[in-house]
């Protein structure tokens, strides 16, 4: 896996030469919650937002979700530069942050994100069988979620396994250190259970590439976790699981990892 780091700045410069004739327009802080609910949550109006930055003289394009990091108690939705200017849609999303709500309240942030998603990208051009889910840390590990436990995307008439493909950075796949931290339990203290992505492993799971940094240079293990995930969906039967290690980054692997989602964007789309 660490061999594969010598060709990312080959990987960066094919895909920075794509699309660029395509004009883009950027809409900031649209609710993907209903004007009901946000009259009686002043919070959820505040952060369940996102911004739009999408191809306007295009059609049929596909659209990245992209969920920020923070440890579930900090940060704010953002367009990754890398990713700009490609072809595609992103959406960049807030959630609501622990400690003023707990799990799941921020999973269900983030199904209902993609909902509006699937259910509003026409509406810009672009294709609803091809929206990808994307995000570092924590929003690695609520892409994850999202995607794995179909329950959350149910709740929206939805089956997760309408994503395109799943594209974690550095995310949790054992109970996330901050749900831990409300359950009592230390972030040292590993555990799995209904806030794991490990724990809906499935067969039938969208294509998954989970991408970390180095694992002597990330957090507490995460290439481990990541790569006991990888292990237990080949276990299961699922096909289309990778594992990418970025040799000699820590967890802010973000600028050597993007060409790789781009990557792997195109290639589920040329299948």
């Amino acid at each position: 896996m660490k061999k594969l780091s010598f060709i990312l700045l080959l990987v960066f410069s094919i895909s920075s030469t794509y699309a660029q004739d395509i004009s883009y327009e950027q809409l900031e802080n649209l609710h993907y919650y209903g004007e009901e609910l946000r009259k009686t949550d002043s919070y959820l109006s505040e952060r369940c937002v996102l911004d739009i930055y999408y191809p306007k003289n295009t059609k049929d394009f596909a659209t990245i979700v992209w969920f920020h990091g923070g440890g579930i108690t900090g940060g704010e939705k953002e367009i990754p530069e890398a990713l700009k200017n490609q072809g595609f849609a992103i959406i960049g999303v807030n959630y609501r942050l622990s400690p003023k709500v707990k799990a799941p309240t921020y999973i269900e942030d983030a199904a209902a994100a993609i909902a509006w998603t699937f259910k509003n990208i026409e509406e810009y051009g672009g294709d609803p069988k091809k929206i990808f889910v994307s995000g570092h840390s924590a929003g690695g590990y609520l892409a994850s979620m999202v995607g794995l436990d179909k329950s959350y995307l149910q709740t929206h008439g939805i089956d997760a396994n309408e994503i395109a493909g799943l594209i974690p950075f550095s995310g949790h796949t054992i109970t996330h250190f901050t749900v831990r931290k409300e359950q009592g339990i230390s972030g040292e203290q590993p555990t799995i259970d209904k806030y794991a992505p490990l724990f809906h492993v499935r067969k039938d799971a969208p294509p998954l590439l989970l991408i970390t940094g180095d694992r002597e240079l990330e957090l507490l293990g995460r290439y481990e976790e990541n790569a006991y995930l990888m292990r237990m969906m080949k276990v299961v039967g699922h096909k289309e699981t990778v594992l990418y290690e970025m040799d000699g980054y820590g967890h802010g692997m973000t600028h050597p990892a993007f060409p790789l989602l781009i990557k792997e964007v195109k290639r589920i789309l040329a299948k």
